[in-house]
């Protein structure tokens, strides 16, 4: 800045100076320092730098230490680095955050000074006036190298943010790399432990075993010598007898053999002989197989017997103890095929003709049907089953169609259909009735009585004996879970077998 002379001083009205506004903010208690060189230009004093190196230079000194380091770091090193470096960036952003606001305060306090020294240069005249118009030119030319400042500053600054952000991108690879080398190494380190458990392992097995093996040799080494005997004692005494003893018995077990099986002969004849001299003295017998899936029927013995026609005919269950008797209602005729409820039971015929009653009952209980129970567990693995079947009768009126329907046995309910157009779908309930056909026909084996509900009834005729007690089973299993007992008029009290 100009030297002011004294005499200058003196002659200034005390109005002239405009003092400063108390907000203003000076970065130092004191005006800079600086010096005139030849034709009053100003010269910058050098400063002394107590910082150490510049920014870009301490940039540029760790950029090239982490490049070199980078092939001899491990990554745990690299990681710890980044980290550190990536600390420090954020420290000289708020130091250039500091430094952008000395700036602004520098070019506040030079626009005041600008302004007073214009009110002053319009009031001085002469030489005061040059010394007035230098000053400002010195004002602008420290503005002009503040602007500068300000832009090396910014590009510092972008610089800075620029390393910071690549540091920081930097150290989190880093710890991704050190989360997975430390994954890789607990891997490692299990399946390690894992083969050293294996070989522990087998270790104490083959220890075990070879005591095991030590401690019975002299047991096996024992036995051999008691066989060795044995066979030895054999050689001696005689081998020729020992090997006809063995075809004698062979012998004497085919014949053995041979007399049982005639003997079983001889015993079924003579149950045939004892039923035919029952036969004889009785009225009436059962014709057909007492299996399930068969039909009996009643058959006159002597020319003696009254007609069936002019009888009164009723069937009942039997348990095999014969305690228990129960009607089987509906069953009134001379045939009567047996259902899922008479397996395991005994059946007995009531025969009153004239006021005496002559009754028949079968051998021994109903057996079941060959492969019916293996077929049944198939069926009931499915969520429903179906039966080709033609309706016999409708409300016990025949049915003059005879178009094939779908029986459709659900879970939930029981549906007769044919294509799109359903005849009849109800769910399980206690009006519902189901079991086998009743009646005397030709069919009954493969026909089912279905109340569907009361005032619908249908008797369905299926393709074979098998698929119609399937189709009784299946239903009485589903019903069971809605606490429903599907059976007919008099079965609704008896537990399915």
């Amino acid at each position: 800045m100009a030297k002011i002379s004294p005499e200058f001083e003196e002659n200034m009205p005390a109005e002239v100076i405009f003092p400063v506004s108390a907000d203003v903010s000076f970065a130092s208690n004191h005006f800079p320092k600086y010096k005139l060189g030849p034709d009053n230009q100003i010269l910058d004093e050098p400063k002394e730098d107590n910082k150490g190196p510049s920014l870009m230079e301490v940039v540029e000194r760790e950029t090239s230490q982490l490049s070199e380091q980078h092939k001899r770091l491990s990554v745990r090193d690299i990681a710890s680095k980044f980290d550190k470096n990536l600390s420090a960036a954020a420290k000289l952003a708020d130091e250039a955050k500091l430094r952008e606001v000395a700036s602004l305060e520098g070019h506040v306090l030079l626009k005041k000074l600008r302004d007073a020294l214009e009110s002053l240069r319009g009031r001085m005249a002469g030489r005061h006036k040059e010394d007035v118009e230098k000053a400002i030119s010195m004002v602008e030319a420290l503005a002009v190298k503040l602007t500068q400042k300000e832009g090396e500053l910014i590009q510092e600054k972008f610089e800075v943010k620029k390393l910071a952000n690549f540091l920081k991108q930097a150290s989190e690879d880093a710890k991704k790399l050190v989360n997975q080398e430390k994954s890789f190494a607990c891997a490692e380190i299990e399946s390690a432990r894992g083969v050293v458990q294996r070989f522990g392992e087998a270790l104490e097995e083959e220890e075990r075993i070879s005591e095991n093996s030590k401690n019975q040799a002299p047991v096996v080494q024992e036995l051999i010598e008691e066989v060795q005997e044995g066979r030895r004692i054999k050689l001696m005494h005689q081998p020729t007898k020992m090997v006809d003893m063995e075809y004698e018995l062979r012998a004497l077990r085919t014949q053995i053999r041979e007399k049982s099986v005639f003997s079983v002969k001889l015993q079924r004849e003579l149950a045939i002989c004892k039923r035919d001299e029952e036969n004889k003295s009785r009225l009436y017998m059962l014709d057909g197989s007492e299996t399930l899936g068969s039909c009996l029927r009643l058959r006159p013995c002597s020319d003696r017997s009254p007609l069936l026609s002019k009888c009164s005919v009723q069937w009942y269950r039997i348990s095999t103890e014969g305690s228990q008797k129960e009607l089987i209602a509906g069953v009134n005729k001379s045939a009567y095929a047996p259902e899922p409820f008479d397996v395991g039971r005994m059946l007995q015929a009531e025969i009153i003709s004239n006021g005496q009653k002559v009754t028949v009952t079968t051998a021994g209980p109903i057996d079941p049907a060959a492969g019916l129970g293996s077929y049944v567990e198939t069926l009931l693995r499915k969520s429903h089953s179906e039966f080709n079947v033609v309706i016999s009768q409708v409300n016990g009126q025949d049915h003059p169609s005879h178009s094939v329907h779908v029986f459709n046995v659900g879970k939930m309910r029981i549906k007769l259909c044919r294509g799109w157009i359903t005849k009849a779908r109800e769910i399980y309930s206690m009006s519902m009735q189901l079991c086998g056909l009743r009646v005397d026909s030709n069919a009954a084996a493969k026909q089912l009585f279905w109340q569907a509900r009361k005032g619908l009834s249908y008797v369905l005729t299926f393709d074979s004996e098998r698929e119609r007690n399937a189709a009784i089973i299946v239903a009485r299993k589903y019903a069971q879970d809605f606490n429903v007992m599907l059976g007919g008029a008099d079965d609704q009290s008896i537990e399915d077998n």
